[in-house]
């Protein structure tokens, strides 16, 4: 019997209308969907009139339901991973899925959908030739701490994510150890109260000390000054 095929589907960031038309069709015609909360994928579902069935894969069980999954693959079953948003396997357990479908060499298909990180990125005005993602800023203050010192020197365009409740201590720790330097931020993207924050560190820190913000945040923070990271 012939191996199915993990799609690795990209869903919308925020706004439902962004899900592609290959997407849509993959959901329809799989056997099963992998979400990382079927709630927030149900409702994308039930937007677009799909039953298929869904099942959780997350960062607390994926290893016993990744092997679950796995086996279903190899029999025949075709699943399609899906992260709450954006693309599965960046800054979520998707990844673990894909290493274990190429050591079992199940066929791994891409449908590419929304990134918040390259959304981000192309209207900050920022310097786009280089850039790097470094996912969520740390819990700690320590470990913050020690991941700015060393990126201290690093001449690229940084992207993060980061939660509303802990964004004041992260950017009062970059201005600490980074200095002033020009900011972008970008929340509630594509959805009804995106809001979008230019300008320097300290600039940012006033804003949200005055007005604490609500839902996730994508940052693009310039880089070490030189020639080409120009505001």
């Amino acid at each position: 019997m012939a191996s199915g095929t993990l799609y690795l589907c990209g869903t919308p960031i925020g706004n439902l209308e962004d899900i592609t038309l290959r997407a849509l069709r993959v959901f329809k015609e799989v056997d099963l969907i992998a979400a990382e909360d079927t709630r927030i994928t149900r409702k994308l579902l039930t937007h677009y009139q799909i039953k298929t069935p869904t099942t959780s894969y997350h960062y607390h069980n994926r290893f016993k339901k990744g092997e679950h999954l796995i086996e279903l693959l190899q029999k025949g079953k075709n699943i399609a991973l899906v992260s709450d948003a954006g693309m599965p396997g960046i800054s979520d357990p998707g990844r673990d899925l894909v290493c274990l479908a190429i050591e079992n060499k199940i066929s791994i298909v891409p449908i590419p959908g929304p990134s918040a990180i390259l959304t981000a990125l192309v209207i900050s005005g920022f310097p786009t030739r280089h850039f790097t993602f470094e996912g969520f800023f740390p819990g700690s203050h320590k470990k913050r701490v020690r991941l700015f010192k060393k990126l201290k020197e690093e001449e690229r365009v940084m992207i993060f994510f980061e939660a509303p409740h802990r964004i004041l201590k992260s950017l009062i720790d970059i201005l600490e150890i980074l200095g002033d330097r020009q900011i972008f931020i970008v929340r509630e993207l594509t959805k009804k109260f995106e809001e979008v924050i230019k300008g320097s560190v300290s600039e940012a820190i006033q804003r949200f000390t005055l007005n604490p913000p609500k839902g996730e945040l994508t940052i693009v923070l310039m880089g070490a000054c030189n020639s080409d990271n120009r505001p």
